[in-house]
């Protein structure tokens, strides 16, 4: 058993390696425009390696589709409606810095060119946003006649167009986050207790300042587990990054 747990470990770090790789190349080029051959050169492993981990490069757009939601709810520690809030900002400003989630979202708008209809990451987020929204009502922060899978499904078609939107007239997304403000204070006061409204944060800077906080000390030990995994002599490739994990930090 002592020498399986590092062989499973080299596995984790290997798969971790090719999605990262792989999540870089979708989103520099999308789908199309990205070859295994590509991804493997960027990841630095074997052919073998991918296809022990992914049948196919559709297989494993699949999967950097659905990792979305460890690019961002790791980071949280809040609750109730504060905790979606939380979700929605970190998600504005992880658009903007982690290429695993910018690739998920180009590829789940991408998927019919490439003979996939999956919905799967959009019904990941709204049964997130309905637990927390579920928690809210627990709490007391909704007002009467408020449904949380409703709304929930109401705030994951706003985010996916109003990202969409973003791209298009801004920068990189640049003023994504801004709009994420906009859409609460349009949308708090039909849906949460005027106690619960006043003391609800919604701030960019609260959030990306908890993210680079958390990202510190983990992007030093993620460093020193790659120098001692590749002194080992094995290839790791494409650093897992700073952004998933199940370090919490907004609060």
């Amino acid at each position: 058993m002592a020498q399986q747990q590092p062989k499973q470990e080299r596995a984790v770090q290997t798969r971790e390696a090719i999605l990262r790789a792989a999540a870089e190349v979708f989103d520099e080029a999308g789908f199309a425009g990205a070859s295994i051959n590509r991804i493997l050169k960027r990841a630095g492993l074997t052919a073998g390696a991918l296809y022990f981990h992914f049948a196919s490069k559709e297989d494993l757009a699949r999967a950097v589709m659905n990792a979305q939601p460890a690019s961002i709810i790791p980071w949280l520690k809040s609750q109730g409606l504060q905790r979606l809030v939380d979700i929605t900002m970190v998600w504005a400003y992880q658009l903007q810095v982690d290429p695993l989630l910018r690739a998920g979202v180009r590829l789940t708008g991408e998927q019919g060119a490439f003979g996939v209809k999956d919905a799967t990451p959009y019904q990941e987020w709204s049964q997130i946003m309905t637990e927390c929204l579920e928690a809210a009502a627990a709490r007391g922060e909704l007002q009467a006649g408020v449904e949380p899978a409703e709304l929930a499904e109401f705030v994951v078609e706003a985010c996916t167009g109003m990202q969409m939107y973003s791209a298009v007239v801004s920068e990189a997304r640049a003023d994504l986050a801004q709009r994420a403000v906009r859409m609460w204070r349009l949308l708090l006061p039909g849906i949460a207790v005027p106690a619960v409204i006043a003391r609800t944060q919604v701030d960019p800077a609260r959030v990306q300042a908890a993210i680079r906080d958390a990202a510190a000390p983990r992007a030093k030990a993620a460093e020193a587990a790659g120098a001692a995994h590749n002194g080992t002599g094995t290839t790791t490739g494409t650093t897992a990054g700073t952004t998933s994990g199940t370090t919490r930090a907004a609060g």
